[in-house]
């Protein structure tokens, strides 16, 4: 009797479902009723109409149209990568990201054609023009893969790509040349065989809006390269300017031969490392160098000795470089040794991983305050010595492949679920960006008045400070969160608190910064930013930069 009450007993509860489930709280009840995807696509729909309210014209009633689509196409891209019918092998601790990811271009080129116009350099405006249309062309390009591999074939979201897609196409008709669309659809080509090769030999590296801001990037840059490649008698300009094109191409090439490369051969002998070394060496003297000194009219290394040694600040602050590097090594060594000690399984917490941001605003700062320029050529060697670091780790090459391995191995996140470890790199890329991209042309004697003086602080802002804050008051003290995020009030709180005081001390250090009492726009902006790093899952150290570079160039 008694076991047949138990029967009736397990098949009521087997009934009910939830019987002895423990049922979440009502705040956890009403925090997962948000989706963090719609409050992610609001706050960049705010950033696209703060621009289409300062600007105002046919390109930026495009961008209206491309937000609009791209939200539509988003969640088409995220049922393919929770079904696992994508066409490659996406990161799947985020979402797609193909919003924010889809308008980072084509605001970019709108607030720079603005700066342009304004100072009347007819060149970079047109140039600007083809930024905004080639952003548009591409994240049209990431929709139509999400259209075609979807079944049932979505007909709402088709009738909403195509309107977008023929009023993109409309503009692009009536505002640029026959030239200007040739090499809009030159770096669209260049972008669908670079996704091909990239997507293929680095499985969950990239979300699809993190491949197209990258690759993009990439496929932009190569395309120029070429273009003045072809035109030496047109180059002209800052030779500091060359420098990371150069750069960028050259590691692409490096890492595309040896990943094809060492699909045929192992790359952990020393015959196969010591030909890794001579083919690098091959590469940087008897391409890389002549190349950029048909660019820069002097053989590199020569250039590159006056330029550091103009004066003494410079020396200066090459040495205090050097010392916070040694510092950061210090730091990894340290927490490896304590690993070693500790349990296997010891991780670096945040806390520890956002020691390396405040070691990077250290960096970046007096380089702001002092010395552009050769902030600029600093940062661009840097990103080539952690390209180079991280093939000799993902390729295991000898001497030090397997040691970077285990050093680097401490500071995984759930970002780093492919081959290759990024985060440090997305970090120099935060801070860099807003300095590389800097229209110096457009400026008149390289200084932007309002907002605009902020703009190379932009990556200090976000990344440095705002990121670093956010992450160690809402992980600390953190308790209400976001609806949606495990992300916290306080800690948005606190970093938008934090980037004013930052503010403020830049005005108080850099002369040549003058807002013009633009104090709100510049609050408005960096909240907005903090927003959007509560809400994306996107790497914020590589969109947040970007973002408010474009808001504080409004």
């Amino acid at each position: 009797m008694c076991k047949g009450i138990a029967i009736i007993c397990q098949k009521r509860v087997d009934r009910c479902g939830c019987l002895f489930t423990r049922r979440p709280p009502p705040q956890e009840q009403r925090l997962q009723l948000v989706n963090p995807v719609y409050v992610e696509s609001a706050v960049v729909l705010a950033v696209v109409l703060c621009v289409h309210m300062a600007i105002w014209n046919q390109h930026s009633w495009c961008s209206i149209a491309l937000v609009i689509q791209a939200f539509y196409v988003q969640h088409k891209w995220d049922r393919l990568l929770k079904s696992g019918a994508a066409v490659f092998q996406f990161r799947l601790s985020a979402n797609s990201g193909i919003v924010p990811a889809s308008m980072v271009m084509p605001l970019m080129g709108l607030v720079l054609r603005e700066k342009c116009s304004a100072s009347g350099n007819v060149y970079f405006e047109r140039f600007s023009m083809v930024i905004t249309i080639t952003g548009m062309m591409l994240a049209l390009f990431l929709s139509l893969i999400a259209l075609g591999v979807t079944r049932p074939v979505p007909t709402n979201t088709c009738i909403v790509a195509g309107l977008a897609g023929s009023a993109i196409l409309y503009t692009t008709k009536q505002t640029l040349t026959v030239s200007e669309v040739i090499e809009v659809l030159e770096v669209l080509l260049i972008f669908v065989y670079l996704c091909l090769i990239v997507l293929y030999l680095l499985p969950r590296c990239f979300t699809p809006g993190e491949a197209l801001l990258i690759v993009g990037g990439i496929s932009f840059i190569l395309n120029q390269l070429i273009k003045r490649s072809l035109n030496l008698a047109e180059v002209k300009g800052d030779p500091v300017n060359y420098f990371l094109p150069v750069v960028v191409v050259g590691s692409l090439l490096l890492g595309v031969f040896f990943a094809l490369l060492f699909c045929f051969m192992e790359s952990e002998t020393w015959v196969s490392s010591l030909f890794f070394h001579m083919m690098t060496a091959v590469l940087v003297l008897g391409i890389l160098m002549p190349w950029l000194s048909l660019f820069i009219g002097r053989h590199p290394i020569m250039w590159l000795l006056d330029f550091v040694t103009l004066n003494d600040r410079r020396l200066c602050l090459l040495g205090y470089w050097v010392f916070l590097a040694i510092v950061a090594t210090c730091v990894v060594l340290h927490q490896n040794y304590q690993r070693q000690s500790g349990s296997k399984k010891h991780q670096a917490s945040t806390v520890v991983r956002k020691y390396f941001h405040l070691i990077v605003v250290a960096t970046y700062v007096p380089g702001l305050i002092y010395d552009r320029q050769l902030l600029h050529v600093a940062s661009v060697g840097c990103l080539a010595v952690f390209l180079l670091l991280e093939y000799v780790r993902y390729f295991r090459i000898l001497p030090f492949g397997q040691l970077l391995r285990q050093l680097l191995t401490l500071f995984l996140d759930e970002r780093d679920s492919g081959p290759l470890i990024l985060t440090h790199i997305y970090l120099l890329l935060g801070m860099s960006l807003p300095i590389w991209l800097f229209p110096g042309p457009c400026a008149p004697k390289g200084i932007l008045t309002g907002a605009g003086g902020l703009v190379p602080y932009a990556g200090v802002l976000a990344v440095g400070v705002g990121d670093t804050v956010a992450s160690v008051f809402g992980s600390t003290m953190g308790e209400i969160r976001w609806p949606g995020t495990r992300k916290t009030l306080e800690g948005t709180a606190t970093s938008v608190f934090a980037q004013i005081i930052a503010v403020v001390m830049f005005l108080i250090f850099d002369g040549s910064i003058n807002l013009n009492s633009t104090y709100s726009w510049i609050v408005g902006s960096i909240t907005l930013v903090a927003l959007l790093e509560a809400y994306t899952s996107q790497i914020d150290n590589l969109l947040l930069p970007l973002y408010l570079f474009i808001l504080l160039l409004l």
